[in-house]
């Protein structure tokens, strides 16, 4: 095509075809077409009115992005470069984008082309929201307890893991009550396997009702044990929220008569609280609430143990 013009034309035409998000940048990152797609993508994340997205400089928008501390920008920058520089052939980023009512996800492919001599990439942006909705929903899936319905070992340790991570930054203190069946091959023997699994499962939806906010889990630790994290939750605060747990857990009334403890189910409990530092760790907390079970069970079991 001799006619610039009409190169422009075709070359919008052929944007505008592909359903995708599709914006094409020259050698210096500025956006010379953009399609219908794009325009309408921008809208629904926030972008108000018709925007003049032509000549709008791509890297230093998502270098922007990357100075106030969003991952996408500094990864979709470096990567684009990279493209520009010949480093790479292609270049592909999935991230987050959810509006206020609904979460979403797309996928963006940097590819390097030529027209009529002149080097350009093509930014696509394909929505896989479906894919990692499955995603997610696989993985809840391998960190939930299939009997209670409450997060399993491997949830709870990847959940105390960011917890600790985050109260360390606030500077702010963790509990964690590990909690104990008492006697509960008793009940297992003397009314099957079928009525201890109703106890747990009674139990687990207990527990997720005392988990009310972002920074608290309830979760099946193994076997008959539970546990229970307060994230930002002092040693006092705690002891209150696990006394009303053991008070509701009696109040369940649970047939368990053989018990020397009691003829209905009661819990042990070991309360631990730690502030997290340089100079201990999550594995710290859950080692201190063991050892705090283990001498509630000691003592005489239905009762709750803490850390002084």
């Amino acid at each position: 095509m001799d006619d610039p013009l009409e190169s422009c034309r075709f070359l919008q035409q052929v944007v505008d075809s592909i359903a995708e998000n599709i914006v094409v940048v020259d050698a210096g990152g500025h956006i010379v077409f953009v399609n219908r797609s794009w325009i309408d993508f921008g809208r629904s994340n926030g972008c108000v009115g018709d925007i003049d997205w032509r000549g709008q400089d791509y890297l230093e928008i998502c270098d922007r992005a990357a100075a106030m501390g969003e991952d996408f920008g500094r990864k979709a920058a470096a990567g684009i470069r990279t493209v520009m520089a010949g480093d790479a052939d292609s270049f592909y980023l999935e991230y987050p984008c959810h509006s206020p009512d609904v979460k979403r996800w797309f996928m963006m492919r940097t590819t390097p082309f030529a027209f009529e001599g002149e080097p350009y990439c093509v930014l696509s942006h394909q929505d896989i929201t479906e894919r990692k909705l499955a995603e997610e929903a696989v993985q809840r899936s391998s960190r939930i307890d299939a009997l209670t319905k409450v997060a399993n070992r491997r949830g709870f340790d990847e959940f105390l893991a960011g917890e600790w991570g985050r109260c360390a930054r606030l500077g702010v203190p963790v509990s964690l009550a590990l909690i104990d069946i008492d006697h509960f091959k008793l009940l297992n023997d003397s009314y099957g396997h079928q009525a201890g699994d109703e106890c747990l499962e009674r139990i687990g939806a207990l527990l997720e009702r005392f988990a009310r906010r972002p920074g608290d889990l309830g979760a099946r630790y193994g076997g008959e044990e539970f546990a229970l994290v307060l994230g930002n939750t002092a040693a006092g605060v705690a002891r209150a929220i696990i006394g009303a747990l053991m008070e509701e857990i009696r109040a369940l009334g649970i047939p368990n008569t053989r018990s020397p403890t009691h003829p209905t189910v009661t819990v042990s409990v070991g309360l631990a609280t730690l502030r997290p530092g340089p100079q201990n760790s999550a594995a710290d907390l859950v080692g201190a609430a063991d050892a705090l079970l283990y001498t509630a069970k000691k003592d005489g079991r239905d009762r709750l143990v803490m850390d002084t």
